[in-house]
């Protein structure tokens, strides 16, 4: 196909989809899906998270990947040893016009997640998108407005927000008050080494099936950079570095306790202090967040790269008690107590790698039948990737932001 064509196809399609999602209904959808009981899914971005992600779709015997999509033919390879029979697409646009696809499963870089849910919502499809739901506070609302407007399913992957210990600490020690008042949420990332990736020597050298005109689209055009490519999450072109990729994983299990999800101020500092390889985003950071009340509290953020220390984790302090959790147990302390009054383990499902992703994804499958909200809605995604927003734009503007609760809106200097 030449370009001429290319471009009359896309533009032909686009319009296509964009009425076929008007006529559409959820009733009308879910009779669909009751008539074919799969679910046909495609999946836009098939790096090692998103091969990772489709594989925990195919655990589900209701799903079957029917497309692939990615900027680099390697990875489509790759995800083709897992789905055989999937097409195979280098433009999202042509696999969303596809005829018979349900659902899309997005896993690109952050540079890429707007465009492409809010042509998959406008063409009909239920998502399944990776966090953070966006790359700036302004796309957030947009996505969400595809969603309602065409009876989507959307849900964002923070997996927090499926697992049974976390659902559980929240009934036994959130909503039952029992931590008394709530005034201090300390959370903290240390080490994660998915920051500091090294491009292979496979990508020292741009592969012939890699299009990186096509990856670099959304931002401003510069040449061909591996590092760029492989480790594009130490770039704040493309996301929000540690603070979005991280923090608002943490972030969002403090509003799902405290029910609170709106910040009045922001503050964050930081640096590129060790890690000097041309990276943009800070290798350390400590962000704050003060949220209103009644019942204020503040709500903290402490990440390094640095090799000396590594871990992570949220407490939770309240007048009456804290709460320690990660993705592994939680653990209650009693006020003055040095030891835990309780322990309880993460339910690990046997023969799954990713317990607490599998269980979100089978949460999002399970409302693209039953058309229910799912647990990582897309304005709850919305909510926790803003409040991570708020930290970065204070650190690169160097002050405190100040957010007006009700507009959602940065308050004027």
């Amino acid at each position: 196909m030449d370009s001429n064509s290319r471009r009359d196809f896309l533009r032909t399609t686009s319009r296509a989809l964009s009425a076929g999602a008007l006529a559409l209904n959820a009733g009308s959808y879910s009779r669909v899906l009751g008539a074919n009981e799969k679910i046909s899914l495609g999946v836009i971005g098939v790096g090692d998270r998103g091969r990772h992600d489709m594989e925990l779709f195919l655990n589900n015997p209701a799903v079957q990947v029917n497309a692939v999509c990615d900027i680099y033919t390697e990875h489509i390879q790759q995800a083709k040893q897992k789905a055989a029979d999937a097409k195979e697409f280098r433009d999202h646009r042509e696999l969303l016009a596809l005829p018979g696809i349900d659902a899309v499963l997005i896993a690109t870089p952050d540079h890429w997640h707007s465009r492409i849910a809010i042509a998959a919502l406008n063409a009909g499809k239920d998502v399944y998108v990776e966090k953070p739901l966006t790359r700036s506070i302004e796309e957030g609302m947009p996505i969400v407005k595809a969603a309602r407007e065409n009876n989507r399913v959307c849900q964002v992957g923070m997996q927090q927000r499926s697992a049974k210990h976390y659902r559980q600490a929240k009934e036994k020690y959130f909503d039952s008050g029992k931590l008394g008042s709530i005034t201090l949420a300390r959370t903290w990332w240390y080490g994660n080494s998915w920051h500091l990736r090294k491009a292979p020597p496979e990508l020292q050298t741009k592969p012939a099936g890699l299009d990186w005109m096509r990856f670099v689209e959304p931002i401003a055009w510069r040449d061909y950079d591996p590092q760029q490519y492989y480790n594009w999450r130490a770039y704040l072109d493309y996301g929000g570095g540690q603070v979005t990729d991280l923090f608002t994983h943490w972030i969002d299990v403090v509003h799902m306790f405290t029910g609170k999800d709106i910040p009045f101020s922001a503050s964050a500092a930081g640096g590129i202090y060790h890690y000097r390889d041309g990276r943009t985003a800070p290798d350390t950071i400590n962000v704050l967040l003060q949220y209103p009340g009644p019942g204020e509290f503040t709500a903290t953020f402490e990440a390094t790269l640095v090799p000396g220390i590594t871990g992570e984790a949220i407490e939770v302090c309240g007048t009456e008690g804290r709460l320690w959790i990660d993705r592994s147990r939680y653990e209650y302390y009693p006020v003055h107590a040095q030891e835990p009054a309780e322990v309880v383990k993460a339910e690990v499902l046997q023969g799954i790698r990713d317990s607490l992703t599998q269980d979100h994804v089978n949460n999002f499958l399970e409302c693209v039948k039953t058309r229910q909200r799912p647990n990582g809605d897309v304005l709850i995604g919305h909510r926790s990737a803003q409040a991570s927003h708020l930290g970065n734009i204070s650190y690169e503007q160097r002050r405190r932001i100040d957010f007006d609760t009700t507009r959602e809106e940065i308050l004027p200097l």
